[in-house]
């Protein structure tokens, strides 16, 4: 398994087909408008605390679709926990949800059904999907200046190719997508792609493909870049070499972060909950420990939307004396396998798919999904969070109060495996969720 540098939520879509003219003509590639928000800034100007701007809950018109994400997370995470065999899991329910829903742009019929019950958002209309999609990403990008949080979407389609003008509206208008048409069978098509890509995380993630194929037809990418540091950090010299118990029983020696304080806190019959704020406090971690017994499969079988949202209402501050250890890894999945199709999104996978949102199939040209890679990063450290993931979607053709008495220190000891998430708090949108089961 590679070990992380950083960063990113990286989403790449690919469509494969050939389309020719249906009456819509060759939408001209637009010159990129540069996001302040989407780019990374490569120095590190992280205010001090005293500096940070306040936190200000974010209010969503579509709120109530939060819920309905969080669902699609926990069952996502049980998914792929069932058909993984590594002992770390991470991925981000955030980048895979909004590309599949600038995919669901093209999706028709039944096909869009699916992808809708996949993503747990049957019942709402496109409209709905992609005002909250814009409302969502507009807010997360506000929510804290001394986080980097860079959001940014593009669409590649093959030179002299016909795409529907609605669909590329809509993932302009929503998505705010950079278009670009490409000659695919460039030698240089792959590394003008994976540049897009590198600019985004900073040249964190520098490939994402390796290659084009042959009846490339269009790929939709979009890339999530999320750093922040602890709001309050570690100190380095408290970090102390100490014992981790493996899944599979094993002890290997870690570096164990040390630090007291008061933390929002709540445990019930399965796990305990710590949250560690990041920056001026719009984002957290949540690490999730077992109690004794119990183990992180446990936690993950009985965390739902509604059990989650219970638990993160139900938190209290508490008088904590935390160890988590230092911590990094890499996953990489094909989702197309079991995942997806076990969430209910079977038929895109087929040639009965219909993406004629996309192109018109009176040119006798049927898409359907053949692939969706899901390639994720994460390291925490003393000064805080970087998070990645990159999703390949490949298409072809068909032939508490301060007067309280003060409690005594909670021992909150992360020294087995546990599970942990990064949200926006305010609005409980997850971001990334994950398992450590070694470090």
């Amino acid at each position: 398994m590679k070990k992380l540098f950083s960063y990113a939520a990286l989403f790449t879509l690919l469509i494969a087909g050939a389309c020719t003219s249906n009456g819509d003509e060759p939408r001209p590639a637009p010159t990129p408008t540069p996001n302040p928000h989407s780019n990374v800034t490569p120095n590190d100007t992280t205010p001090s605390p005293e500096h940070l701007t306040p936190a200000h809950p974010i209010e969503l018109k579509h709120a109530a679709k939060v819920s309905t994400d969080n669902a699609f997370t926990f069952d996502l995470l049980r998914a792929v926990r069932k058909h993984s065999k590594d002992a770390n899991l991470f991925i981000s329910p955030l980048s895979l949800s909004m590309a599949l829903n600038m995919t669901l742009n093209g999706a028709v019929g039944p096909t869009a059904d699916e992808m809708r019950t996949a993503l747990r958002e049957t019942g709402y209309t496109m409209a709905d999907i992609n005002a909250y999609s814009r409302e969502l990403r507009e807010a997360l990008l506000k929510a804290d200046p001394s986080t980097i949080i860079g959001l940014a979407n593009s669409i590649w389609y093959r030179q002299g190719a016909t795409v529907k003008a609605p669909f590329i509206d809509a993932n302009r208008t929503y998505y705010d997508a950079e278009v670009e048409t490409l000659d695919f069978a460039s030698p240089t098509a792959v590394s003008t792609i994976n540049g897009w890509c590198a600019r985004k995380t900073n040249n964190k993630i520098k490939e994402v493909l390796d290659k084009i194929p042959g009846d490339a037809f269009m790929y939709l990418i979009n890339a999530v870049h999320f750093k922040a540091k602890w709001e309050t950090p570690f100190r380095e010299n408290a970090t102390k070499d100490e014992d981790f118990r493996r899944e599979d029983g094993s002890i290997q020696r870690v570096k164990m972060m040390k630090q007291e304080g008061s933390y929002m806190y709540a445990e019930d019959d399965l796990s305990r909950y710590l949250e560690l704020d990041y920056g001026n406090g719009a984002f957290s971690m949540v690490v999730v420990l077992p109690n004794e017994g119990r183990t992180t499969r446990d936690a993950m079988a009985a965390l739902d939307g509604k059990r989650w949202e219970a638990t993160m209402k139900g938190m209290k501050m508490a008088a904590i004396d935390l160890s988590l250890p230092r911590f990094k890894t890499s996953c990489d999945y094909e989702m197309q396998k079991n995942i997806l199709p076990e969430l209910g999104m079977k038929l895109p996978f087929t040639a009965q798919a219909d993406f004629s949102g996309i192109c018109d199939p009176m040119d006798k040209v049927r898409l359907y999904i053949s692939r969706v890679l899901h390639k994720t990063y994460v390291s925490v450290d003393e000064n805080g969070s970087e998070a990645a993931a990159v999703t390949v979607v490949e298409m072809r053709p068909t032939s508490a109060s301060p007067n309280a008495p003060k409690p005594k220190k909670i021992q909150y000891r992360v020294d087995k495996p546990f599970l942990f998430v990064i949200r926006e708090k305010s609005t409980g949108v997850i971001l990334f969720v994950g398992e450590m089961g070694k470090i």
